[in-house]
């Protein structure tokens, strides 16, 4: 097989296993309560990989600063800490609600 073969077989294989264990876990987050919000943080999380990598590529690529793992972590942990905090002040909020309404319908 030539380069562009191999390529091709291999990352297309590669690429409908992930499609298939992708797929078979986002049809078990549907059926969760909070399906969107999980979804939502999956992409968000894969973008921000992508982009935190991205970025520290760029810096070894121009030598405008050091290409360091330690970096990428922290930007991504960052990322983790804020969506938490988030994730914490929106369950304070749901549950709130719901006490407020179950008074209502009493």
């Amino acid at each position: 097989m030539t380069d562009k073969e191999l390529h091709f077989w291999v990352m297309g294989i590669i690429g409908m296993v992930t499609f298939l264990v992708v797929h078979f876990f986002f049809k078990l987050i549907e059926r969760l309560k909070w399906s969107t919000t999980i979804l939502s943080f999956i992409y968000t999380f894969t973008g921000m990989v992508v982009l935190v990598f991205a970025i520290e590529l760029q810096q070894a690529i121009t030598n405008r600063g050091n290409m360091e793992f330690a970096d990428a972590v922290i930007g991504l942990w960052g990322f983790i800490v804020l969506f938490f905090i988030y994730a914490v002040l929106g369950l304070i909020v749901y549950v709130i609600k719901k006490k407020i309404f179950k008074r209502k319908d009493k």
